[in-house]
């Protein structure tokens, strides 16, 4: 009988076999790229191994170690994946963002006198130059991105050896070094060099040795000593921020990421004790040397997201924002293992981020939420009666906080409970249900006997974003009508009885998130009941709230996040305009491209969901009670109706394409938000997808390429695996379609 030690080797040799061919493991960063390079999922090698798969998760994050006999069969499986897919950044002359010896500080060093750096070229001249760089970028491989860094400061740095200026120092750029963002015509993709008074970019990463990485390689020499004096000195000679992305806005507050040698330098704890409430006690000498300073904290506390400041005086905000690494600012499940990298790395990635989306104040939900705001602030500056200026409500923003109508509420809300006790479950007809597909349906007798030999799943690119574009929202109140006229122009809610509409039961219905015809009246955002009306349903509303005041109020938000998607996709190599072959190859090789570009990709659609999910943030605190407000309503971005609105639309477009396939014989066998499984007899999307006597794909379907709407290969399983799943596990095969839980990778 062979041993436990021979079955790991044969399960890790069948793996290999797959990928195609030291005992010593690499660094946690290097093993998650090679499994993920050898197109190994984290359940794959968590059965090969015998072990869970949070286990592989944490040893690819560092957060454990694997022993013996689990080791050695570990060691075997990296060895063969590292022979086979080497690091691409090292073999090209660029190291690896994860490599140990760039994370310890380096040494102060006598060095030559620089080369003189040249002044910055005049906008004439620079006019002129750029049809020069034309040329490289079209020679450029398809999958590899043309670097463009930002230009120098014009003031030179000094040598290491010397007193520093103002402490200003030049070392190593970062391994992971952003391109220049996308064409300087946006105002709000300008860079920050162009504003003096942020000429150091963003924000900045500081170390234990006082060096704060900032963007494009650049380093300053940190004196403070304590917290207060950061502060101080970050806002009187840091250079730091970012300038407004509306006119009427405000300039993003300079961001400084503290690393944990930082922080245990400037007397905070390797960890807060609070693990709930994630908060640095009021009674901590830190916050006693804030209050002494006369330096206020937010509502929130000291976490790991803090915002210090002093009252405005004079229209100059005073205010600091910082993310402490060692407690969790920096989300795995939104920007990967970032917060592991060197300083530099994780000033790159998130000065990416900054430059394309905004800069990092909280959660990727956070920023989600904040970006539309600073996009469309919610007041101006206008001339009173007697001509003076004063703050005035912005045309087409949220510009106060308003309480939704009683089926948009959730159940906490004051409106709901003064209707229902605590404990009621609302019927359809008093609720809105606007939520996404969760949908799967049992296999046909014809399905079963066709010949199928594989599950493909395709999922929609940034589809509640593209389900933003052009959609009117309410701006104001709602407005209660009984039995009105449907208006699919007028935004809000409408009781609709839709159970008479008769579709194809091999469709999930569009009007439930489970797929399920209705079986009489409910409440639906006027994005549903339109689309009902698409179909040929005659409507006639019981009721509706409906919100006279209107406007497309997200699509700023949508146009900024649409570019820095599309930005950073290019960055891994996959561009609008290719070919369906060419898109899938590329899609299957960006991973492997840059671990920091694939995080602020992760960070940019992270943002898109977290800050859609805030626009109906619940109460937070574990001493809210029933039917008491919580702070979150007292922001004018606090809408469900906006919410249901957007999630109705994302998932009526669903339906919409999977429509235009069945009329091709194409039906879905599983749908997960925006992730539709399909029965094929290969592989590979192409193996299904219908297509024009032209070669064009089926008008009105789903499309692969990148720009958001269209679709990308999700994942492929066999045959018996998806009838499985779904005959003797009753489990969403569109959950597992990928090889791993879609809820625990953030999907």
């Amino acid at each position: 009988m062979p041993n436990e030690q021979d079955k790991l080797f044969a399960s890790v040799d069948a793996l290999l076999e797959h990928v195609a061919d030291q005992d010593a493991l690499p660094d946690p960063a290097e093993r998650r790229r090679l499994r993920e390079a050898g197109g190994l999922s984290q359940d794959q090698v968590a059965r090969a191994l015998s072990v869970r798969r949070e286990t592989v998760t944490s040893w690819e994050v560092g957060r454990t170690e694997p022993r013996p006999p689990k080791r050695a069969a570990y060691a075997r499986l990296l060895e063969g994946l590292a022979a086979r897919y080497p690091d691409v950044a090292t073999t090209a002359g660029c190291p690896a963002p994860t490599v140990p010896e760039a994370s310890a500080p380096t040494a102060p060093q006598p060095v030559a006198p620089e080369p003189a750096i040249p002044a910055p070229a005049a906008p004439e001249q620079a006019s002129a130059q750029a049809p020069a760089l034309a040329p490289a970028a079209a020679d450029a491989a398809p999958h590899q991105a043309v670097h463009t860094e930002p230009p120098p400061p014009s003031q030179r740095p000094a040598a290491r050896n010397a007193p520093p200026k103002n402490g200003l120092l030049k070392k190593t750029p970062p391994k992971y070094a952003p391109p220049k963002n996308t064409p300087p015509k946006k105002p709000a993709e300008a860079l920050t060099d162009t504003d003096p008074r942020f000429a150091h970019g963003p924000l900045g990463v500081l170390d234990e040795d006082g060096s704060l990485y900032c963007v494009g390689g650049l380093v300053l020499d940190c004196p403070a000593k304590t917290l207060p004096a950061l502060v101080e000195w970050t806002l009187s000679e840091a250079k730091l921020g970012a300038p407004r992305l509306h006119r009427s806005g405000k300039d993003a507050d300079p961001l400084i990421v503290l690393t944990a040698a930082a922080a245990g330098r400037l007397g905070l704890p390797a960890e807060l004790e609070d693990r709930r409430g994630l908060r640095l006690p009021e009674d901590h000498q830190v916050i006693k040397q804030l209050a002494r300073a006369e330096w206020k904290l937010t509502r929130r506390g000291f976490g790991p997201w803090a915002r210090i400041y002093r009252p405005t005086e004079g229209g100059r905000r005073q205010c600091v924002q910082l993310a402490v690494l060692p407690w969790g600012a920096l989300d795995e499940r939104s920007w990967g293992a970032t917060g592991q990298l060197p300083p530099a790395d994780v000033a790159a990635v998130l000065g990416s981020y900054a430059q394309r989306v905004i800069t990092p104040l909280g959660s990727t939900a956070v920023c989600g939420l904040e970006l539309m705001t600073a996009l469309r602030p919610p007041t101006r500056a206008v001339k009173n009666a007697s001509g003076s200026w004063e703050s005035g409500p912005m045309p087409g923003s949220l510009t106060e906080a308003v309480d939704p109508a009683p089926p948009e509420a959730p159940m906490e809300h004051p409106v709901v409970a003064a209707r229902y006790p605590r404990f009621h479950e609302r019927t359809p007809d008093q609720v809105v249900d606007e939520e996404a597909y969760d949908w799967f349906r049992p296999l046909t007798d014809e399905e079963c006997t066709a010949g199928y030999t594989h599950a493909v799943g395709l999922d929609v690119n940034m589809a509640f974003a593209a389900a933003a574009n052009r959609l009117l929202v309410g701006l104001g109140p709602a407005t209660h009508e009984k039995r009105p006229d449907f208006d699919p122009k007028l935004p809000g809610s409408w009781l609709v009885d839709l159970s008479h509409l008769d579709l194809d039961p091999r469709l999930p219905s569009p009007f439930t998130p489970k797929g399920i015809r209705p079986t009489g009246p409910a409440w639906y955002s006027t994005s549903t009941v339109a689309y009902a009306v698409e179909l040929g349903a005659r409507v006639q509303p019981a009721e509706a709230y409906v919100r006279p005041e209107s406007g497309a109020y997200l699509d700023p938000w949508y146009t900024r996040l649409r570019d820095a998607y599309l930005a950073t996709m290019a960055d891994l190599g996959v561009t609008t305009g290719m070919t369906d072959e060419d898109f899938l190859a590329a899609m299957a090789r960006r991973k492997n491209v840059d671990p920091g570009r694939a995080a602020v990709l992760s960070a940019i659609k992270s943002s898109v969901k977290g800050g859609i999910g805030k626009l109906r943030e619940r109460p937070q605190s574990a001493k809210h009670k029933h039917g008491e407000r919580w702070p979150a309503l007292e922001r004018p971005t606090w809408s469900p109706h906006i919410r249901a609105e957007l999630i109705g639309k994302a998932r009526t477009n669903m339906h919409r394409k999977m429509t235009r396939l069945a009329a091709a014989g194409l039906f879905p066998v599983a749908v997960l938000s925006d992730c539709a499984v399909y029965l094929s007899r290969g592989p590979s999307p192409l193996d299904f997808l219908p297509y024009t006597p032209e070669g064009k794909p089926v008008p009105g379907g789903f499309r692969l390429g990148v720009s958001p709407g269209m679709v990308k290969h999700e994942g492929t399983q066999d045959f018996l695996w998806l009838a499985s799943m779904i005959e003797d596990e009753q489990i969403n095969p569109a959950r597992h379609i990928k090889g791993t839980d879609a809820a625990a990778d953030g999907e």
